[in-house]
């Protein structure tokens, strides 16, 4: 087929419907803002369940997007899309414009801004990090207070940015949960001597071998699970994280000094994302995520003939489900100009 398709987006889901359509014969275009593709997938040290390491998908994604049907823009964002009766104008940031017969959306998440909830003291306290901050960490294989020090005592929060009604993200991020359950085993098998505490709201684990994860964090590993959630942290006189939590199980409130203190911060729409979406007539749903046409049936349909979402600028997603919504994207995609 003699079709050019624009992919909007090169992180996991990006990556994985260009390669598709590329080894279909299309050509295909694909915009990434960073410098290199690959997203937050790039950024992480092993993954979960099985806690393989991250490389392996990242050098799958590497493999895909060197195909000869694709060209690779990077440092450059999409401003607008535009519907010229069967194809479209996509005009890009560095001013140019690319001709497309369809396009695929894979804005992706931006990770919440752990700023943002001052109570707990990220970016005041140096021992207050994130989720992402710590599988850094995981990469030396050290993990080390701002002193230098070994930590003694780890607690994880979950659901920070999400699930929160006073940052306006009322919906769960999917993968923080099983996130910290994978941390905190990787925690105890780097520091055997530390304690280890989550403060959870509710453990969702809702994948394939995710609850047998979270059974083994326990059984095997000694991770303590505190449900209820941290009101504030401060900074002690010894230099150390105090933490106040309200155990609702026990029905008694905590006081805790802790060495490191790590945010589990969930996925929000991508900057990137909602600025297309608002210059292209994109709608959003109540999260703020691409509002697909149909939740059950169509959720790869942007509502406008042409123009096709995959993976999670529509909804939170762990990689397995993206790289099969991104298949289902270049599916609908394929139908659509077969149609024509």
């Amino acid at each position: 087929m003699d079709k050019h398709v624009v992919v909007i987006g090169g992180g996991v889901a990006g990556i994985e419907a260009a390669g598709t359509l590329a080894e279909m014969g299309l050509r295909v275009s694909v915009i990434e803002k960073e410098e290199e593709a690959g997203g937050h997938i790039t950024g992480w040290h092993a993954l979960f369940p099985d806690r393989r390491p991250a490389k392996e998908v990242t050098e799958y994604l590497r493999h895909r997007i060197r195909h000869n049907n694709i060209t690779l823009i990077t440092k450059a964002t999409v401003e607008r899309i535009n519907h010229h009766g069967h194809s479209f104008s996509v005009n890009v940031s560095d001013g140019t414009s690319l001709n497309a017969d369809a396009v695929i959306v894979a804005t992706g998440f931006d990770l919440f801004d752990a700023r943002r909830k001052e109570e707990y003291g990220y970016g005041i306290y140096d021992d207050v990090i994130t989720s992402a901050d710590l599988e850094i960490m995981f990469a030396s294989n050290k993990v080390l207070t701002s002193a230098g020090k070994v930590p003694s005592r780890i607690g994880f929060v979950h659901c920070v940015g999400s699930r929160d009604e006073k940052v306006n993200n009322n919906h769960c991020s999917k993968v923080c949960c099983v996130t910290a359950v994978k941390q905190a085993i990787e925690v105890r098998e780097i520091l055997p001597d530390c304690e280890v505490f989550c403060f959870y709201m509710d453990m969702r684990m809702f994948g394939p071998l995710y609850e047998e994860l979270y059974r083994e964090s326990q059984e095997k590993y000694n991770v303590n699970y505190i449900r209820g959630k941290v009101s504030e942290a401060s900074s002690t006189i010894n230099g150390r994280v105090s933490v106040r939590v309200e155990d609702t199980l026990a029905g008694r409130p905590l006081k805790m000094e802790i060495d490191l203190l790590v945010l589990m911060v969930g996925m929000e729409m991508s900057k990137t994302g909602e600025r297309l979406a608002e210059a292209s007539g994109l709608s959003t749903g109540v999260n703020r995520f691409l509002k697909s046409a149909d939740h059950h049936y169509g959720s790869n349909e942007s509502g406008k003939k042409g123009i096709f979402y995959a993976g999670t600028c529509t909804a939170p997603m762990n990689i397995t489900d993206t790289i099969s919504h991104a298949r289902a994207a270049v599916t609908e995609t394929i139908n659509y100009l077969n149609s024509r």
